[in-house]
């Protein structure tokens, strides 16, 4: 079983409406809709960060010289 946590917040009570009536509408219940909106907002700042280090890597001419040298070299690259 995942642990979980009990957390409390505050929204404005047109965002309750709305929540409300997805939650009806899809028979689900509101913490469920707050994990699924959680975790795929963590995801995408997760991808922005990811994005802004790849912008300031690639606005680096030091660290892209260093990976075109690599490439280079004949070794193998691996995704992790």
């Amino acid at each position: 079983m995942i642990a979980t946590s009990k957390v409390t917040t505050t929204i404005p009570v047109a965002l309750k409406e709305q929540l409300m009536s997805l939650k009806e509408e899809l028979e689900v219940s509101i913490s469920t809709i707050y994990k699924e909106a959680l975790e795929q907002y963590l995801e995408k700042k997760e991808i922005e960060r990811w994005e802004r280090g790849a912008k300031l890597a690639e606005e680096n001419r030091e660290y892209m010289k260093l990976c075109k040298t690599l490439g280079n070299e004949g070794t193998e690259l691996y995704e992790y």
